[in-house]
């Protein structure tokens, strides 16, 4: 039987799981207006996690049970080792009705799916830069997971960053690349600062330079419409600066490394799933 449609000007939200990366997307979701507060829950015993999330207006309810039963979309953000002791537990509250998605890192849709008793789920992995309103993420369908199920996540992942879709078979690639691929971007540029020091400037005004230029980099990236090697062309004259700088860089492997980055914590995404 199909599931029903989720009622789009109506639907209620439920976080399961009020962790930082729920609330980063809680305050997307109600800043950009795509709901208001009073149209979104969760459930948390620290008084600090409540006092984030009630700050903005979201209801805080006294159990996950709760959240379940007031939401028709339900989002679980715990981590990956208790996502399946979670789902589990509310296993009998999980009606076809309602559209459950998943952000716990290498927690596969199939298990997800077996634990809730039906597949009307969506899996989707989000970065650290939500927190900022520029995440990556990127999300797959489970097998009853109607399109229109997916452009309702889409549009609430959309509210802290930009968002893909993809088939699950390439989340630990994705994972390696957007999900770990923001702490290679920090050592990159702490390692920029680092340089700006050596080469004589004061710490505070390396580590802004850095920061600001791999910041602006990454928006001609995005919204230029140019390849990454033509931008780089553009500002590598015959002779100059930054084709000097460029050749210590392919001296050292650079291109090599950071490939290899993300073929490792792919790898590594792999054998945790697995595990």
């Amino acid at each position: 039987m199909e599931a029903l449609p989720i009622p789009t000007e109506t639907y209620k939200l439920g976080f399961i799981g009020a962790g930082k990366m729920a609330e980063s997307i809680a305050r997307g979701v109600v800043g950009s207006g795509i709901l208001p507060a009073n149209r979104i829950t969760t459930s948390h015993s620290s008084p600090s996690r409540r006092q984030a999330f009630e700050s903005f207006g979201v209801h805080l309810l006294p159990r996950n049970d709760d959240v379940v039963e007031e939401s028709d979309v339900v989002i679980f953000s715990v981590k990956p080792q208790v996502v399946k002791d979670v789902v589990l537990q509310l296993r009998p509250l999980l009606s076809r009705k309602k559209l459950l998605v998943s952000i716990a890192a290498g927690v596969k849709l199939k298990d997800l799916q077996d634990w809730a008793g039906h597949s009307r789920f969506i899996r989707v992995m989000p970065n650290t830069p939500s927190a900022v309103g520029v995440a990556a993420s990127v999300l797959s369908l489970g097998g009853a997971a109607t399109e229109q199920d997916g452009d309702l996540i889409a549009e609430l992942f959309g509210s802290v960053g930009k968002i893909w879709k993809a088939d699950e078979k390439l989340f630990d690639a994705i994972t390696g690349l957007s999900g770990s691929g923001p702490a290679y971007i920090y050592l990159a540029i702490e390692a920029l600062a680092d340089g700006g020091v050596a080469a004589g400037l004061p710490r505070e005004l390396a580590l802004g330079l850095a920061s600001q230029t791999v910041l602006g980099a990454a928006s001609m990236a995005t919204s230029s419409g140019k390849h990454p090697g033509q931008l780089k062309d553009d500002v590598t004259s015959p002779g100059g600066t930054t084709i000097a700088g460029i050749h210590e860089l392919e001296k050292g492997g650079f291109r090599g490394i950071l490939m290899n980055a993300v073929v490792a914590a792919a790898k590594r995404s792999r054998e945790l799933s697995q595990n």
